[in-house]
């Protein structure tokens, strides 16, 4: 299993008239996560992508449990708990600094050929980065 964690704090801009962050945000403070995972093990988005491959999202569920607001620090704790196949799936907790949870959500991205748009086993390269951390 893999575990990261990221803090965001809310601004002001992402907050609506009743001052909760705004619900549609949430998709971007999971890419936060998601991308700072994989940068920490050592391997980013760019590198997959010059090698020909990118990293639709196919599925993306998010269940709200309370608001954040603005100036809150958030800690999301991005997971995958399973190698990729085609697929890598992305699963999150979103804490604020009262350690109450916010938010959980998963996520689940295809690996595509970029030359022939069709899905693709996990690279090799990502798959050894990845592994250390399966048994």
């Amino acid at each position: 299993m893999i575990v990261h964690e990221s803090k965001i704090r809310v601004r002001y801009s992402e907050t609506d008239k009743m001052g909760y962050c705004y619900y549609g945000v949430y998709a971007q403070y999971l890419e936060v996560g998601r991308t700072e995972l994989m940068r920490n093990f050592g391997l980013s988005y760019r590198e997959i992508e010059d090698h020909g491959i990118m990293l639709p999202v196919l599925t993306l569920n998010i269940k709200y449990i309370r608001p954040a607001f603005y100036d809150d620090e958030l800690l999301v704790k991005t997971i995958i708990a399973k190698l990729p196949s085609t697929r890598i799936e992305f699963r999150y907790e979103i804490f604020n600094q009262n350690n109450e949870i916010l938010s959980i959500a998963e996520t689940v991205l295809v690996f595509i050929d970029e030359k022939t748009r069709k899905p693709i086993k996990a690279p090799v390269l990502v798959i050894e980065k990845m592994k250390k951390y399966f048994n």
